[in-house]
């Protein structure tokens, strides 16, 4: 037995995780955790100017490292309530996150103390999973607990509460137990007479496509899903901001389906007859709930490891609960049994022809030649110019919502994008947490020029821990989409749409970064290939056309006869 305080228990806890970073903003309330964090060399902390930023690098982190993303607010009340966008972010995107939040003193609980919040309350409802720590010989018990929760199926973010007094007090511990003690994974497996019969129907189909997501995705299990494709040529798609399931190269992968996805994509949804979806929920930004992005008649094969999730918003032929790239494996074995029909083999080439007529009118039609620059010519200049190992992250906004599905990703885990919550403000911090969990490859953020105000005092962070992203603030004076909807719905009608900022390739010089400016394709092409090479964090500041603006959610103002 070992006597710490709570603080040292809390972070050999952490330890024993094997977390590698802590991404925080200290504060009064856990003194105790940073007196021990300053011990625990093997641990790298990163402090940030805001909580809420913070927090979307733990999530960028967790994402593309595979590992739990670790926050710690050190204040309680402005410091933990400062957390809550990201959690919130982080449960839309299912990624395991760790939040660790000072509280207030046990004894002055109700009694409207300073800063005091009812931060159990407040976490709740935006998380898997809420705890207070009652006393200081509990903390390692809910670190382990915090962990095991965020990182069961689903994933997502656990807030643990802990109070000034715990932090402070001492207790006896025994020795820190690691996770493969007490948090076995085994991933499970479908029945053979369920696979059996999924294997059957995609071997009948005459239109089969295979649909893959967020758990073919984050596990790295392309070469499983890629196999199963390949064992029935069928053409893979992908759900929405997990374009980089599948390499960009192969020939099966058709990119991003739905309303946001490309029109390839999108009508292999619309005219399949057998949908295989692997580890997806086939949700909002797929479909947006409705058969006019997925074929009425498909008969849906739904693998999923949430029970709860299998056929929740389009009934299905068959769900299989299960670990999706091991059931990829088991229906791959089972294919080896079935022969393929000839009019499936027709399809997938007729799709493959489609494919690559569209990717080169992609580029043949990309407005290179305007003088203002224009959406469709910065992407297609990031395709040519960007390497391509490189990541990407990306903001909510018009811009970024045209530019999911206009870059090329090689590498599986090369997209990070706020998914479901549709988060300005995003980018940039995620990017700096990708950048920590892949050293070695090129990271691009994108965002538009609200949401890199939003977070721009984030460069310090990025300076100060030479944490080297490149930032491509898509600047065009507004906030876009909102901007395009008052055009389109409410007869140009502009309150609040337009954003002043200042030059951000001079503010980013300030802060000890590299600065940038392009208003042409010709100086964005130099300026990335720059900022890949300067050694610094960069932040270029493309003047973008105004005027380009495209309303994504024309089915929100069907009211409005738009």
């Amino acid at each position: 037995m070992t006597q710490l305080s709570g603080g040292y228990a809390a972070v050999e806890a952490l330890r024993a995780e094997k977390t590698e970073f802590v991404f925080g903003l200290i504060g009064s309330a856990t003194m105790e955790m940073f007196d021990a964090l300053y011990d625990a060399k093997d641990i790298g902390f990163i402090g940030v100017h805001d909580e809420r930023t913070g927090t979307h690098m733990a999530d960028g982190y967790a994402r593309a490292s595979g590992n739990t993303g670790v926050v710690l607010a050190g204040q309680n009340g402005p410091g933990t309530t400062n957390l809550v966008t990201g959690l919130a972010q982080a449960k839309a995107a299912y990624t395991p996150i760790v939040s660790i939040g000072g509280a207030l003193a046990q004894g002055h609980v109700y009694r409207d103390a300073f800063q005091e919040v009812d931060q159990q309350a407040l976490f709740t409802p935006i998380t898997k999973k809420t705890m207070t720590s009652p006393s200081a010989d509990r903390v390692p018990e809910l670190v382990q607990e915090a962990f095991r929760v965020a990182n069961a199926p689903r994933k997502g973010p656990v807030h643990l509460n802990l109070p000034r007094d715990v932090l402070s007090a001492q207790a006896e511990y025994p020795p820190m137990q690691s996770p493969e003690h007490y948090r076995p994974v085994s991933p499970a497996a479908a029945p053979a007479e369920s696979i059996a019969r999924a294997a059957k129907l995609l071997a009948d189909a005459a239109r089969p496509v295979i649909m893959v997501g967020g758990a073919i995705k984050n596990t790295g299990s392309a070469d499983c899903a890629l196999a199963l494709a390949e064992a029935f040529n069928a053409p893979l798609v992908s759900s929405p901001g997990h374009g980089d399931a599948i390499p960009f190269g192969h020939p099966l992968n058709a990119g991003q389906t739905g309303p946001r996805g490309n029109e390839v994509a999108s009508r292999l949804m619309k005219e399949a007859d057998v949908i295989l979806a692997l580890g997806t929920r086939i949700g909002f930004n797929a479909t947006f709930y409705s058969y006019d992005n997925i074929n009425r008649d498909a008969a849906i094969i739904h693998v999923e490891q949430e029970p709860t999730a299998i056929g929740r918003y389009f009934p299905v032929e068959l769900g299989i609960w299960g670990d999706a790239p091991t059931v990829a494996d088991q229906l791959r074995a089972e294919a080896d049994k079935l022969s393929r029909r000839a009019e499936a083999d027709a399809w997938t080439e007729s799709y493959k022809a489609e494919r690559q007529a569209f990717l080169a009118k992609r580029d043949a039609e990309a407005d290179v030649a305007n003088t203002i620059i224009q959406p469709s010519g910065l992407f297609k200049t990031l395709r040519d110019v960007a390497p391509q190992n490189a990541a990407y992250t990306m903001d909510a906004g018009t811009l970024c919502l045209q530019a999911t599905d206009k870059l090329n990703y090689w590498v599986p885990k090369s997209l990070f994008t706020p998914l479901d919550f549709g988060l300005v403000g995003f980018s940039f911090a995620a990017g700096l947490g990708v950048k920590l969990a892949c050293p070695e490859r090129p990271v691009i953020s994108l965002m538009g020029d609200g949401g890199f105000g939003m977070t721009i005092s984030e460069l310090s962070t990025a300076v100060d821990y030479g944490i080297n992203t490149v930032t491509l603030v898509m600047n065009n004076g507004c906030w876009g989409a909102e901007k395009a909807y008052q055009r389109d719905f409410f007869n140009g009608r502009y309150i609040g749409a337009d954003v002043s900022s200042p030059p951000f390739d001079k503010l980013a010089d300030l802060y000890g970064a590299k600065g940038y400016r392009a208003d042409t394709l010709a100086q964005t092409a130099e300026a990335i290939e720059a900022a890949l090479e300067c050694g610094k964090p960069a932040v270029i500041d493309v003047m973008v056309d105004p005027a380009a603006l495209y309303s994504f959610r024309r089915d929100s103002f069907k009211h409005r006869g738009g």
